[in-house]
């Protein structure tokens, strides 16, 4: 059952009439939903508030109302994902060769997630670690056996391969995958190396486009921020987790006596070794706490083979945004309404759907709306770490973060092509409307890393994940790549992520209507996805399967 790399058309069970399923999805019907969902009256959405509150009702009515089950097998609708909420108040300084630089609060963002009121990092030394990677597989480790501990550790975004366009050409295109960001370019990664390396303090120096996204996209430190309540108050981590300007910390190098320019082209040899910086660091952070009971939202659509209902396929999208920040001035609520209201659209769409068809599909269909995806994949990590059916019995997670607001494409980009034959099924369904699949058109951003489909594929369960197509019917060649760029400058984890005049959802239509088909594919087939041969989470998936 496991062997095979592809799932043809052939290994569909039964032609079957989709036409009142693909008909049911609607681009009226999507901006229904995105304009409850997006709505200053659900106040963004964010996690432990009214906004939560309101969100989880609308779906669950949704679901209901589509005649499907609860999701949780204790008969509700909700799995209850218990999270620890920190709203920090900050002061970073360093004392460099006996002056203070004050750093003021423009220029860095800063949290700690241990469960304690109060953070102090005192007279800490400055040690400047490259990247921060320790990745044995490329014989690559960026800590050269330097004891760290009780230091303030200063990382560069993302991996070594493409720290500057003009540099990348140098490097080897094997080494962390070439262009494209592996998981050791990740913020999550580099404060959990700090967390396992024992420093005191972990500082991302932020540049835009090794980042993938401006410094104002993380203004949500300065609120709230969550994570998933541990029995230890979470004190094996790092006690501070932060970010500074690339112009301050080139400010801060200058004083030290270093060339910041020069000591990052340095990190980009395997010999590189950690720097100190002849500095100390002085940190300190209040933490407002609270325990929250968050919720993520699950349907079922049972199968209609008693030998196969046991066996799955998860389709999810995260509810939650950034909530209210009631220290801005003017509009206050950050309204996601591309992030996530309409991936959250899509998905009871698809829910919708699948209720059209005369006959369930063999397998069951969960449907799963996850909380805190903004705080760090935290509902889908819940799910995936306690899961509600078993991991072994689910054959994929089909995982929607947006969607195409533009109208339609003549291609459709995979994030992480070539993973999983899950791309098979979605190449074949695609090639059905007219259209081709490509590859992520910008790997250097780590997408596969920053959304929900990522915590299944931790786990190995094989995971597919899209982003909308750049080549617009009728548009410029140039159009596509435009309009991502500006959405990413100007509304991306902004108040101004609302719906637009100039939405036109008929590309976002064809899109889900390829959701539900894989997903169908999958519930109807006779082979299992399959992650493909040198992909980081096939041994994982293999191990699950022989147990």
């Amino acid at each position: 059952m496991f062997g095979c790399t592809k799932a043809p058309e052939s290994a569909i069970k039964a032609k079957v009439d989709m036409t009142a399923s693909n008909e049911s999805i609607q681009g009226a019907d999507l901006m229904k939903h995105i304009k409850v969902l997006a709505s200053d009256e659900f106040e963004g959405r964010a996690p432990g508030t009214k906004g939560e509150d309101l969100t989880v009702k609308y779906l669950t009515e949704q679901f209901k109302g589509m005649g499907l089950k609860p999701g949780n097998p204790d008969g509700s609708w909700v799995q209850q994902v218990p999270l620890a909420g920190y709203t920090p108040k900050t002061e970073l300084s360093f004392q460099v060769g006996g002056k203070r630089m004050q750093v003021d609060t423009a220029d860095y963002l800063a949290r700690s997630l241990r469960y304690v009121p109060e953070v102090k990092v005192d007279n800490s030394d400055v040690v400047f670690v490259g990247y921060g990677v320790v990745a044995p597989e490329y014989g690559w480790d960026d800590f050269k056996n330097v004891d760290v501990k009780g230091k303030t550790v200063v990382f560069l975004i993302n991996d070594p391969a493409i720290p500057d366009p003009a540099d990348s050409a140098k490097l080897d295109e094997k080494m962390f995958k070439g262009k494209a960001m592996t998981y050791y370019g990740r913020w999550t990664y580099k404060f959990e190396i700090a967390s396992e390396k024992g420093a005191a303090a972990a500082i991302i120096v932020h540049e835009t486009g090794p980042a993938g996204y401006p410094i104002a996209a993380l203004a949500s430190w300065r609120q709230e921020s969550f994570d998933i309540q541990t029995p230890d108050k979470n004190m094996k981590r790092v006690s501070v987790e932060s970010w500074i300007t690339d112009v301050k910390a080139r400010e801060l190098f200058k004083a030290a006596g270093q060339d910041f320019d020069a000591l990052k082209k340095a990190a980009l040899s395997r010999d590189f070794k950690p720097v100190p910086l002849n500095a100390k660091a002085g940190i300190s952070i209040k933490s407002q706490l609270r325990e929250v009971n968050s919720r993520n939202v699950i349907a079922l659509l049972e199968g209609s083979d008693p030998k196969l209902k046991n066996e799955y396929v998860v389709y999810t999208a995260h509810w939650d945004h950034m909530g209210r920040d009631e220290k801005l001035k003017g509009d206050q609520i950050f309204n996601g309404a591309l992030d996530n209201a309409s991936g959250t659209a899509v998905l009871l769409e698809i829910a919708e759907a699948f209720t059209k068809l005369k006959t369930p599909p063999s397998r069951s269909i969960i449907f799963l709306a996850v909380t805190a995806e903004e705080k760090g994949l935290l509902g889908a990590k819940y799910y995936a770490n306690n899961p509600l059916y078993p991991l072994a019995s689910t054959l994929a997670d089909i995982n929607m973060d947006g969607f195409n607001q533009w109208g339609k494409t003549e291609d459709l980009l995979i994030v992480g092509l070539g993973n999983s034959t899950l791309d098979d099924l979605l190449t074949d369904a695609a090639s059905a409307q007219g259209r081709i699949i490509k590859p992520d058109a910008e790997p250097e951003k780590g997408y596969f890393y920053r959304s929900d489909h990522f915590e299944f594929a931790k786990q190995g369960v094989p995971a597919l994940y899209t982003d909308s197509g750049t080549e617009f019917i009728g548009k410029p060649a140039e159009y596509g790549m435009q309009k991502r760029d500006e959405y990413t400058t100007k509304d991306y984890h902004k108040v101004t992520d609302e719906i637009k005049p100039d939405w036109e959802l008929s590309g976002a239509v064809e899109n889900t209507q390829l959701f539900f088909q894989v997903g169908y594919r999958v519930a109807q087939g006779d082979v299992w996805p399959e992650w493909k041969p040198g992909t980081e989470f096939k041994a994982k998936r293999e191990a699950m399967l022989k147990k």
